[in-house]
């Protein structure tokens, strides 16, 4: 076998784990995609959780560069503080070695009977059965990826000019490490790049150091795809790669022991690779756990927050562009996207202020809404001055706009004058929740910010099978109010003082929240409206 067909070989083997990886990713996010969001944004109250959280999310998304990407963006809109969001990553970095021992635990032979079930729940539709069909192809696609790489590395293993380099590469461990380091940046993948050291058949020692590079590629791969998020949500990536980096210079000059440690284990359920990329990373949550407060400080120094200057929203409602409806059209979604941003910082800081106890970020809530009340005004009056030579389909878009302009209007008006006013009540009173109220209670509030976020998205792409996504999860937010509602009935009648004294309070912040979403979901009704996917009521025919 030549040398280019080893490559070609060893390039598809990585390329369709990389693909499987992907479909696994896809499809969680596609039937759990809020729920996991959910788990990150509500299971840091305590270091213990936060672990947890980052650990579960990332078992489902198979990418610890995937929850550090979904924590730094929760960061930078301050769902998440920055020592959590540390914890959060500590924890999903022994999800994605726990995801390679699971994936390399000779299950190869499962391949077919993950891909059969897989490929039947994908032609059913639906959100959930579709996404969990993806993951389960995508697993299998990763289970046989595992053997073809077997195949494809034994010409290496056995060449003379793999046995003349390694003792090369055995010599230079800071090269080993910068070269694996640079395989996982590759792949976007640290645990690609594990998998594919574990099929190397390499020196014990140097494996051990190769997956450090590993670990610290995966690191780098966060750091570049939160480049253009906030200085906070840098601070996430940059904290997790000085975290590795750390780990890794710790145990560089301790492989070999490592190694031996690992050899003389009683069991191998996989390969030393796995095994040494699981241990490190348990090793790095102990050594790290405590001093988590001075890296945040640290960190602090190291990524300055930048100096942002005060400028005045701008608007894109050009009159120059009146009598060309298409340009004003344009103009007026851009100007309705802002003040949907606007609207979804008001509803951010309305759950801070709900999540610290401190009123100060209700402050900033009043002033937005001000803002959103004047700009809504003007792209409604631009729009109704908007030129005769429009078409029929520019009509219906002038239409959708005003209508989800109206709407995101009145979600200012809840978030005003109900739901700051309520958390204030909350915050002046000392009222508390219960345990399982707040969770609750903070769990709606983060799906409403992702409904939000979805509803934006929507509006701007129109996107049929998002709109339909959207419209499922207003099922999942009426079942969510009304368990609540339910739990807390169940709670006041087993006589819970924190639940009697908060009853009003908590089930005017579910309906208010509800309401919101109400609001945000119906920018998908016009679009599935057109496809002939809405019934006009939700009665049954007798």
């Amino acid at each position: 076998m030549t040398s280019l067909e080893i490559f070609l070989q060893l390039a598809g083997a990585v390329a369709l784990l990389l693909f499987g990886l992907g479909l696994v990713r896809d499809g969680m996010l596609e039937a759990f995609g809020l729920r996991m969001k959910i788990i990150l944004g509500i299971g840091t109250k305590t270091g213990l959780r936060a672990f947890g959280a980052g650990l579960v999310a990332t078992l489902g998304l198979q990418s610890s560069t995937a929850s550090a990407l979904l924590t730094a963006s929760f960061v930078d809109r301050e769902m998440i503080g920055n020592r959590s969001a540390q914890i959060v990553l500590l924890g999903a970095n022994v999800g994605t070695a726990l995801t390679a021992v699971i994936v390399s635990s000779q299950t190869g032979h499962l391949a077919p009977m993950l891909i059969l079930p897989g490929y039947l729940l994908r032609r059913r539709g639906g959100a959930i059965c579709s996404g969990i069909g993806a993951a389960l192809i995508g697993l299998g696609l990763m289970l046989i990826s595992l053997t073809l790489l077997e195949h494809a590395t034994l010409p290496i293993r056995e060449s003379a000019e793999l046995a003349a380099f390694l003792p090369l590469l055995d010599k230079s461990w800071p090269m080993a490490l910068a070269f694996s380091a640079i395989i996982a940046l590759l792949c976007s993948s640290s645990l690609a790049a594990v998998l594919l050291i574990a099929s190397l058949g390499l020196p014990a020692a140097l494996t051990v150091v190769m997956v450090l590079g590993a670990n610290l590629g995966g690191a780098i791969s966060a750091m570049l795809a939160s480049s253009g998020l906030g200085v906070a949500a840098r601070r996430v990536t940059a904290g997790n790669f000085v975290v590795r980096a750390v780990g890794a210079l710790i145990s560089m000059p301790l492989a070999g022991q490592l190694a031996s440690l690992l050899g003389g284990l009683p069991l191998h359920f996989t390969s030393i690779a796995v095994e040494a990329h699981l241990s490190f990373n348990l090793f790095l949550a102990a050594l790290i756990w405590p001093f988590i407060g001075p890296i945040c400080a640290l960190l602090a120094k190291l990524v300055p927050a930048e100096e942002v200057a005060q400028v005045a929203a701008q608007q894109w409602l050009d009159e120059t562009a009146l009598e060309t409806p298409l340009l004003a059209l344009t103009g007026a979604r851009r100007e309705v996207l802002a003040i949907g941003d606007s609207i979804e910082r008001m509803l951010a800081q309305t759950r801070t202020a709900f999540r610290k106890n401190e009123s100060s970020p209700l402050a900033e809530v009043a002033a937005l809404e001000q803002q959103v009340d004047r700009r809504q005004h003007l792209v409604k009056d631009y729009l109704s001055r908007l030129g005769g030579t429009a078409t029929e389909a520019e009509r219906r878009s002038t239409i959708e706009i005003l209508d989800y302009v109206i709407n995101l209007e009145h979600i200012g008006d809840i978030i005003d004058k109900g739901l700051g006013p309520e958390v204030r009540k909350k915050i002046h009173l000392s009222l508390r929740f219960s345990e399982a109220g707040y969770r609750e209670l903070d769990a709606l509030f983060l799906m409403t910010q992702e409904n939000l976020r979805l509803a934006q998205t929507v509006f701007m792409t129109r996107d049929r099978e998002m709109a339909r996504r959207l419209i499922e999860l207003k099922v999942d937010i009426r079942h969510h109010e009304r368990q609540s509602a339910q739990r807390h009935l169940i709670r006041l009648r087993e006589g819970q003082s924190e639940s009697r004294e908060t009853s009003s309070l908590h089930l005017d912040l579910l309906r208010d929240l509800k309401r919101i979403n109400s609001h945000a979901i119906s920018v998908a009704h016009p679009i599935l409206d057109e496809e002939g996917l809405l019934f006009e009521s939700r009665l049954r025919v007798p």
